[in-house]
């Protein structure tokens, strides 16, 4: 090497030392902005997906309210028939309980039509995500199990509208072991 390429590396080692920091501070700055940029797409990504999850619940329990509404009607329906004296031998109060039960059905269909099931039913095993014990009693069913059912309960979906409120067995009775005590 002669002396003039000798001195033509010493002045780019130093050019290149006197560029350093500043090349290490643009390098640190986009390293950042590398980052801060990950970083937006995926806070973008999280929105989207948050998004089109709460679309989705939208349009599973949009009726959720008015369904809600709809339950006292289900209810007074419900309590009406069980209340109709159905061994009348008038025919106008035949087809009027005939009419009444058509009705029901038609509105519980309804209600399955839109995801609307009604829940709590004799003899089903308690569950506190579906149910409300409202009393116990002993009775020959295992602890746990339905006995009677006061208000049916509806889950729209997967979401429980109105929990159903319930007898619940707390198991066989024990009878009471009578001593004879002779005096």
């Amino acid at each position: 090497m002669t002396n003039d390429a000798n001195a033509e590396q010493g002045q780019l080692a130093e050019a290149t030392e006197a560029q350093s920091p500043e090349i290490a501070a643009l390098e640190a700055e986009l390293a950042k902005a590398r980052d801060e940029m990950l970083r937006a797409l995926a806070e973008v990504e999280n929105t989207r997906r948050r998004a089109e999850r709460q679309a989705a619940d939208a349009r599973a329990y949009a009726i959720d309210r008015f369904a809600g509404d709809l339950l006292p009607i289900a209810d007074t329906l419900g309590r009406a028939l069980a209340a109709a004296p159905h061994d009348s031998a008038d025919d106008a109060t035949r087809n009027l309980i005939t009419g009444l039960e058509l009705t029901e059905r038609t509105l519980i269909d309804t209600f399955a039509k839109h995801g609307l099931k009604r829940v709590g039913a004799k003899g089903e095993t308690f569950n506190p995500n579906l149910h409300q014990a409202v009393a116990q009693a002993p009775s020959d069913q295992p602890q746990g199990v339905i006995l009677e059912v006061m208000q049916p309960g509806y889950m729209l979906g997967e979401r429980t509208l109105r929990a159903a409120m319930v007898l619940v067995s707390s198991g066989v009775a024990q009878q009471a072991h009578t001593v004879d005590v002779k005096v």
